[in-house]
């Protein structure tokens, strides 16, 4: 059972310390895992939690954020139609998350592929929409952005062998919470690009790390719940956890990005990863209410 949390109660100019969340990432690191956090205030852009940020570590499914931003940009521009239909393909094939694998439709629509990577991080779908747009121009326009340290590597594989990218994605947690700052306030490519990513991951239906502290409905939660407002994205791999978002409480708001790597040799280790990043959560939630 989780100890009774005392509420700190504060006005807006209070510096939190984030006292949970130095602690339990803290012990993770003394067990050798290797941490990584970012928290930026939206509304002061004040950095309020600043935890080895700069490293760059695995991010399993959050990268499938940058193809989701190529996509929109596409089609914004009208490179493509939202309708336009895009066929599975052998090729495409591929395990794990998502439910498109699981349905007799042969082919959908550009903006469902999106909105299904959106909510279920849908790995045929993401696949699809990666040999429409292709990785160079993901890469490209995630250079655009000025991210340096964060990129989609590759396609999903059910198996990486010694030629293929050894993870999907990469990222830092100070750029991937100043990406999800920019896609609260409209400011990736266009606010109608970023609007329309923030639309897709609105729907994210996995809340099982930071956002498990949050007492959201994880298949319903794209309106504002006990005046609580999040959208984020997750990213789960043997022995890697990550999720980035941006969380809007009563009195403020915040973007964030968590990554552990871990040695996912044991179910006890892989709870106390999960049990940290919801202790985390509890920190965010306090400091947006």
């Amino acid at each position: 059972m989780h100890d009774p949390r005392v509420p700190r109660h504060r006005s807006l100019e209070t510096v939190e310390n984030f006292a949970g969340t130095f602690t339990a990432l803290g012990q993770l690191a003394y067990d050798g895992a290797q941490v990584s956090a970012n928290v930026i205030d939206l509304r002061t852009s004040r950095v309020l939690v600043s935890i080895d940020d700069r490293i760059v570590l695995p991010t399993a499914s959050v990268g499938k954020i940058l193809l989701l931003i190529e996509v929109s940009a596409r089609l914004t521009a009208r490179e493509f139609s939202g309708y336009g239909i895009l066929d599975k393909t052998p090729r495409d094939a591929v395990g794990d998350s998502g439910v498109w694998q699981h349905l007799q439709a042969p082919a959908l629509p550009v903006s469902d592929l999106a909105t299904m990577v959106g909510a279920t991080s849908d790995n045929l779908a993401t696949n699809v929409l990666l040999r429409q747009v292709g990785l160079a121009a993901v890469r490209a326009r995630t250079e655009s952005l000025g991210l340096m340290r964060t990129a989609l590597l590759d396609l999903v594989r059910d198996t990486r062998g010694p030629d293929d990218a050894p993870q999907l994605s990469v990222g830092s947690t100070a750029e991937l919470a100043w990406l999800f700052g920019a896609l609260a306030r409209s400011e990736i490519v266009d606010p109608l690009t970023s609007q329309r990513v923030m639309g897709w991951l609105s729907l994210n239906s996995d809340l099982s790390m930071v956002a498990s502290a949050f007492g959201l409905d994880p298949l319903s939660h794209r309106g504002v719940d006990h005046g609580t407002l999040l959208v984020n994205k997750t990213g789960s791999d043997v022995g890697v956890r990550s999720e980035a978002g941006a969380l809007r409480g009563t009195r403020s708001s915040l973007a964030y990005a968590v990554s552990v790597q871990f040695d996912d040799d044991s179910l006890s280790k892989r709870l106390r990863v999960m049990d940290a990043m919801r202790t985390i959560g509890l920190d965010l939630l306090e400091y947006v209410h």
